[in-house]
């Protein structure tokens, strides 16, 4: 019976798809290997929703419809919450604390004036230390270079963000840098782990510490004591303004930079130009016990107007948030449906928005995204 079994067998699993049989469907490698969860894991799962300003509900809306019409095992708890107010309301904070994840639209910050940034007040209060942005190429979208695929994690918490200003004397403003041994370390720590976990082979840390010595010079320090424990993983610094240039003229070189706050800012906003825009790049802010995701780079659309009015605002870039969000979550083959269906719809080119050379709606890229969930 075994022998004459032999050559059936070695048949089907030549050509697989001759079988009607599940099991041996399998072989097809249309499956990754299968994640098993714990019990309980599919329960659904609280995450507090901050829509935002401008076109902060437009986009964070576009979610709510993929993630319904996907029936991912996720629910929202949403919150009124705009820039201009002076604090962030304490429910809100209470909620984040209690569901862990959040998923926010865009917040205007007043520029001057005695308000402070709420987005900053977020990471504050919440301790989310690390920003992490991913910059990368998408199949169908023309842009100047090719093979990038850049992670950019920012220490969120310090730095020029720091928010100690004072006026001396009249006219003169003075502005303080705030630059930690334990927070320089811990950003580190987080950039080399993920590296580690992610199968990256590079680090490069981004300074200034020619001129700013004691303060970037801490940092550099802090990050070569980490770079001593993973040996498998190069690292390398590059001081600030040589890494603009360089990123604009060979970014295939870069892997995961860590910086301090405000190089960040900056460092994150050039690469996502690069890649294609601040439209499409995913990112989030995470600490020891909550996550915030968000648009990966600067929304510096928020407040435009003319946008908001012809509802053109790009999904994208939350969309694939709220991939990483769901990976975050556990939830591993939604994030791979919501990832791929976008990915399918960037390729195709047929749905775009203008920010991207198309002139699509953000409801008609939805309804695209939608159509192509698995």
């Amino acid at each position: 019976m075994a022998r004459r079994s032999l050559p059936i067998l070695k048949h089907l699993l030549r050509n697989p798809s001759s079988s009607s049989s599940p099991s041996i469907g399998l072989w097809s490698g249309s499956r990754s290997v299968t994640y098993m969860p714990r019990p309980g894991d599919g329960a659904p799962r609280a995450v507090t929703l901050i829509p935002g300003d401008g076109i902060g509900p437009l986009v964070t809306g576009s979610v709510r419809q993929v993630m319904e019409a996907m029936h991912a095992p996720v629910y929202f708890e949403s919150y009124d919450v705009h820039g201009d107010m002076t604090k962030v309301p304490e429910e809100v904070i209470e909620s984040i604390r209690k569901n862990k994840v959040c998923l926010k639209g865009g917040l205007a910050t007043p520029l001057g004036g005695g308000v402070s940034s709420l987005n900053v007040q977020l990471r504050k209060e919440l301790d989310l230390y690390a920003s992490l942005v991913h910059c990368f190429n998408l199949e169908g979208l023309p842009t100047r270079h090719e093979c990038v695929d850049i992670v950019v994690i920012r220490e969120n918490t310090e730095g020029e963000y720091s928010g100690l200003e004072h006026e001396v004397v009249p006219g003169v403003v003075e502005s303080l840098k705030v630059i930690t041994k334990f927070c320089s370390e811990r950003i580190a720590k987080y950039a080399f782990e993920y590296a580690y976990l992610n199968n990256r082979k590079k680090v490069t840390a981004v300074h200034k510490a020619n001129i700013m010595k004691l303060a970037d010079g801490l940092f550099l320090e802090s990050c070569r004591e980490v770079a001593t424990k993973y040996p498998g993983i190069k690292y390398n610094e590059i001081i600030v303004d040589n890494c603009c240039m360089q990123l604009v003229s060979k970014p295939e070189q870069f892997d995961v930079m860590v910086t301090p706050n405000l190089y960040g800012n900056l460092v994150a906003n050039t690469a996502a130009g690069i890649a294609g825009g601040t439209g499409v790049m995913p990112g989030g802010n995470v600490g020891a016990d909550h996550a915030v995701f968000e648009q990966g780079a600067s929304a510096g659309n928020v407040g435009n107007e003319k946008i908001l009015e012809q509802k053109k605002a790009n999904p994208v870039a939350l969309l694939l948030s709220s991939a990483m969000m769901l990976r975050h979550l556990q939830f591993p083959s939604f994030a791979d449906r919501l990832e791929t269906a976008v990915k399918r719809v960037i390729a195709e080119g047929k749905y775009r928005t203008k920010d991207l050379g198309g002139i699509s709606t953000t409801q008609e890229v939805v309804d695209a995204v939608i159509a192509k969930l698995g």
